[in-house]
């Protein structure tokens, strides 16, 4: 009898611990940005920044409206990529950052091949962004660069809540100047975040986007479902001041008329439609292949016309130094390498 029972106790208890470990295989998958958490954070340490980022939105409201229907020109932002690692998985490589360049511009210019996966419902309103990224060839104090730095680092992660990989005097590296480039870390995120990013109005040392390097970018170690790059599109869009599409509440704003007002986030690859029982939902459902929801890599493929006019205010307005910055001018053939498939990019990064 107390085999039997022995035999029944190590039954319950396996089950259970296969439930948990389901449980948590299911919650590994889901996609966790943590943009927000940063935004309250930086609220906390600057109490006057909440109402300072009011006062931007109205400038930003503003710009809208008096450009509506003007006609930008495609606007091109370098980007300098920061690997942080502790390991050499964690140091990318130089065609894995550039997978994740490649990527960016065609989700913002609208050349994602899945951009046929939008519903006919939505094409209206999908946008070619007119932003395209480069990387840096030029540095902030002139010299010819790759646009990547890589620097060894003791910490096996860094946190969200202390950022700190954001500075070389806590394991991670300085920004470049914010005013002229995009800053992207790439380095181990603790807690499963897979990125964030900082929304205009906050301190300049730390202006930019994180992102985890299990990611990022497309190949390598980009890991599924979250492996086409989708999470720097998403952080980015962040950057540039485009709130989640369900305005980070239960049926929320996210300034943005033209996507649908949705109930909550969502995450896998829900069926179309899919609705949510919010005022202005409409019959078409939520807009879930959005770039700002949270749904998997391969089921995102769009911004839209309101989202891609929001941006260009930000860079219109809290951003204006990317439209006069240098960075992407420089020269190839100064690496003494003018055919680019025969350099040696990886060797030629900077290394801290």
């Amino acid at each position: 009898m107390h085999l039997l029972n022995y035999m029944q106790n190590i039954k319950k208890l396996s089950f259970v611990l296969i439930c948990c470990i389901t449980v948590l295989s299911l919650s590994a998958q889901q996609r966790n940005c943590g943009a927000m958490q940063y935004l309250s954070l930086l609220h906390s340490k600057n109490p006057k920044l909440k109402t300072q980022m009011q006062k931007n939105e109205l400038q930003l409201q503003k710009w809208i409206k008096n450009n509506l229907i003007a006609k930008s020109t495609v606007l091109t932002i370098p980007v300098v990529v920061h690997v942080v690692y502790n390991n050499n998985n964690e140091n990318i490589s130089t065609a894995q950052v550039q997978s994740q360049i490649d990527v960016l511009n065609e989700d913002f210019r609208r050349l994602n091949t899945d951009a046929i996966n939008t519903p006919s419902a939505f094409t209206s309103y999908a946008a070619d962004c007119e932003i395209e990224f480069c990387l840096a060839n030029i540095d902030p104090s002139g010299n010819y660069t790759t646009g990547i730095t890589r620097t060894y680092t003791s910490q096996t992660s860094f946190s969200v809540s202390a950022d700190s990989v954001k500075y070389s005097s806590s394991g991670g590296i300085n920004a470049w100047n914010t005013s002229q480039y995009l800053n992207i870390w790439v380095c181990n995120i603790s807690g499963g975040t897979l990125g964030y990013a900082q929304f205009p109005g906050g301190p300049s040392s730390s202006d930019g986007v994180v992102c985890d390097y299990a990611y990022f970018g497309s190949i390598g170690t980009a890991t599924s479902p979250y492996d086409l790059g989708r999470t720097a599109t998403h952080e980015v869009g962040h950057w540039l001041n485009l709130r989640h599409i369900w305005g980070d509440n239960n049926c929320g704003n996210d300034y943005c008329n033209d996507t649908p007002t949705q109930q909550s986030e969502n995450y896998g690859c829900p069926n179309y439609p899919s609705a949510s029982n919010c005022s202005g939902n409409g019959s078409n459902g939520d807009m879930f292949m959005n770039y700002m929801d949270y749904t998997n890599d391969v089921c995102m493929n769009l911004f839209t016309n309101d989202q891609k006019i929001r941006m260009l205010a930000s860079i219109n307005t809290y951003r204006s130094g990317l439209l006069t910055s240098n960075g992407c001018q420089g020269q190839l053939s100064v690496y003494g390498c003018t055919d680019p498939t025969a350099c040696n990019y990886d060797a030629l990064a900077t290394t801290d």
